[in-house]
C-alpha cells in the first residue's frame, strides 16, 4: 500500500488529493461497481440499498423518475416495476421524509422516530394543525375504513365539498390534502402505493396496515443514538465529506451533528481527513474503498446523491449543476431536463434528455462537454450510454439536436452506433 500524504498544519492528519477524493466518492456511491448482467433482482437491489441507505423521489419524467434512473445508474436495464414491488408489495422500503420525500429500507423505521415527532412543529404545518382536530380524526376514520385512499377518492364532505372530478391528485392541496400529508409526516399513515391517472398518486393507509409489525414493535433507539446512525449512513454512502455533506444525506441540521460527529470520530466510527481544496474539517468512513483509478460510465440522475448537493458536487466535482425544468425556456442554459456524465472519476458532460414514448425516441436537443474533456473522446462512450437508455426504454432510436459544443460529434457516434 503506498504511504498516505500528511497535511503540513495537522500533524497526523491524513490529506486527501480531490483526484483521491473523487475516487473514494465515486467508489462510495456504488457508481464504480460492474454493472451485472442477466436478469436484475431483488438482491442487486437490496445491494444498491444497502449501499445507499435511500432513494430520493421525484415525480417528473422526462426521462424516467429519478428514483428509478439512480438505480439504473448501478444496475443498467432492470424491471419496470423492481423498485414499486419491494416497497409496495413486499414492504422492504416505505415512504419517509428523509432526503425530501424518499424511500428508504423499512428497517430505516426506529432511526427516524425522532423526526416523525418534530413534524408536529414542522414550519409547515405550525399553526395549520390548530384547530383542526376533528379534520384529521376523520381523515383517519375514513381510510381505516376504506382505505387505501388518494385525496381524489376521499368522501366530498371532508374533500372540501367539491365533486370528485374537481379535484386536482398532484397539487390540489386543500385541507384534506395536506391533512393526509400530515398525518402521513408524523406517521400515523402510510403510503400503501402509488396509482392515479400520473401513476404517481398517493394511496394512504393507516402505518399499522402497512409496515410490518416487527418493525413498528422495534425498540426506538434515542435521538442522538439514532442521528449517529443516519450519519454513518451517510458517510458510507459518500465515502469522503464535510460535516454539512454528512447532515445534509437526512436533512439534519449541522449544529446539532457536529457534536455527533466528533463522537463518531472519538470512537473511530469516522476518520478525519483534509482534502485538497476543500476549506472545512472532512471525514473518511473507515471502510471505504480507496480505489488507485475508477473506470464508472454513467448518466447520473439529477436526485442522484452523487450530484444532489450541489455545493458538494461543485466542490468534488467542479461541476456546477442545477436544475431548470421551472426556469422559462428562453433562460435555461443547458435544458428542461439535463443529466451529467459520469465517466471514471470525472463528470465529463451533460446532456438534455426526453423520451418521446409515443415517437419511440430519445430525443437530446442539447448536448455539452465540460472545459475538462475533449469532445470527441467523450462522444463514443456517451452515445453507447443514451442507446442502452433508450432500449431499456423501449424507445427505437437516439436524435441528437444541435445545440452544445458535443451535439455534432455525439450525433456522429449515435450514427456510427446505429450501423454496428
Amino acid at each position: 500500500m503506498r504511504p498516505r500524504s500528511r497535511a503540513a498544519g495537522s500533524p497526523g492528519l491524513e490529506r486527501l488529493s480531490i483526484g483521491e477524493a473523487r475516487r473514494i466518492a465515486v467508489a462510495a456511491s456504488g457508481l464504480a461497481r460492474r454493472r451485472p448482467v442477466g436478469r436484475r433482482d431483488r438482491r442487486h437491489l437490496a445491494a444498491v440499498l444497502d449501499r445507499l441507505g435511500l432513494l430520493q423521489l421525484d415525480s417528473v419524467n422526462a426521462v424516467g423518475r429519478a428514483h428509478d434512473l439512480v438505480l439504473y445508474s448501478r444496475l443498467g436495464p432492470h424491471p419496470p416495476g423492481l423498485l414499486a414491488d419491494a416497497a409496495y408489495r413486499r414492504r422492504e422500503l416505505y415512504e419517509a421524509w428523509c432526503h425530501e420525500a424518499s424511500l428508504v429500507p423499512t428497517s430505516a423505521w426506529p432511526l427516524l422516530a425522532w423526526r416523525r415527532d418534530r413534524m408536529h412543529a414542522d414550519r409547515w404545518w405550525h399553526g395549520w394543525v390548530e384547530g383542526r382536530a376533528d379534520l384529521l380524526a376523520s381523515l383517519v376514520a375514513e381510510v381505516a375504513d376504506r382505505g387505501p385512499l388518494t385525496a381524489s377518492q376521499l368522501s366530498t364532505s371532508l374533500a372540501g365539498g367539491l365533486p370528485r372530478a374537481a379535484r386536482q391528485p398532484w397539487w390540489g392541496w386543500d385541507d384534506a390534502k395536506r391533512g393526509l400529508e400530515h398525518l402521513f409526516a408524523i406517521g400515523r399513515l402510510a403510503v400503501a402505493g402509488r396509482t392515479g391517472t400520473t401513476g404517481f398518486e398517493r394511496a394512504y393507509d393507516l402505518v399499522e396496515r402497512v409496515l410490518p409489525p416487527e418493525v413498528l414493535a422495534a425498540p426506538t433507539p434515542a435521538e442522538d443514538d439514532a442521528r449517529c446512525a443516519l450519519l454513518l449512513v451517510a458517510a458510507r454512502a459518500l465515502g469522503v465529506a464535510t460535516l454539512a455533506d454528512l447532515a445534509d444525506y437526512h436533512r439534519q441540521r449541522p449544529a446539532l451533528a457536529k457534536p455527533l460527529v466528533a463522537r463518531l470520530v472519538e470512537e473511530g466510527r469516522l476518520v478525519p481527513v483534509e482534502v485538497e481544496g476543500w476549506a472545512p474539517p472532512s471525514y473518511l468512513h473507515p471502510e471505504a474503498a480507496r480505489p488507485r483509478q475508477v473506470a464508472a460510465r454513467a448518466l447520473v440522475a439529477p436526485f442522484d446523491p452523487i450530484v444532489w448537493n450541489r455545493p458538494r458536487a461543485e466542490r468534488l466535482f467542479d461541476f456546477r449543476y442545477r436544475i431548470e425544468i421551472y426556469t422559462p425556456a428562453p433562460k435555461r442554459t443547458y435544458g428542461y431536463y439535463v443529466l451529467p456524465f459520469l465517466a471514471g472519476s470525472r463528470m465529463v458532460a451533460r446532456v438534455d434528455a426526453r423520451a418521446d414514448r409515443k415517437a419511440g425516441v430519445l430525443q437530446v436537443p442539447g448536448a455539452f462537454a465540460e472545459a475538462h474533456a475533449e469532445p470527441a473522446a467523450v462522444a463514443g462512450p456517451l452515445a453507447d450510454e443514451l442507446a442502452e437508455l433508450a432500449a431499456w426504454h423501449g424507445l427505437g432510436r437516439v436524435e441528437v439536436g444541435g445545440r452544445g459544443d458535443l451535439a455534432g460529434p455525439l450525433r456522429l457516434a449515435v450514427a456510427a452506433g446505429a450501423l454496428r
